[in-house]
């Protein structure tokens, strides 16, 4: 069965390519807009094995998703990358405080992220 990725960002051509990139390789994928969008699509929806989520998100930003995220019992272990512009050490150290799982910087490189998620998300 395949495993199921949440793609979070607020611009549709990014989750478009993210998403693109992750069914091609089995993945199957729910998108969300922002934080908020995501929170109500995982409350009371299917388990999620990965999340990737952009940091600057309107309603929502990705720092304030994964501490959400974090709160609930399904996602205390759930990986979850930050797919983001941002590359700054105090960015970075506040991601991690939230509790993510690793930090990617955007350009996508499709190569990449495929790379990290081997790593993150056990087969």
């Amino acid at each position: 069965m395949a495993k199921t990725v949440l793609v979070v960002d607020d611009s549709p051509t990014m989750r478009q390519m993210v998403a693109c990139t992750l069914t091609a390789a089995g993945f199957q994928v729910i998108e969300a807009e922002h934080g908020r969008d995501a929170v109500n699509k995982v409350t009371g929806g299917p388990k999620m094995d990965l999340v990737v989520t952009d940091l600057n998100m309107p309603e929502m930003d990705g720092i304030a998703l994964i501490k959400e995220l974090r709160n609930m019992p399904s996602f205390k272990f759930t990986p979850i990358l930050m797919l983001t512009t941002e590359s700054s050490d105090e960015k970075k150290k506040a991601g991690k405080a939230a509790g993510a799982t690793g930090w990617i910087v955007k350009p996508f490189n499709p190569e990449l992220i495929l790379k990290v998620i081997a790593k993150v998300l056990p087969s």
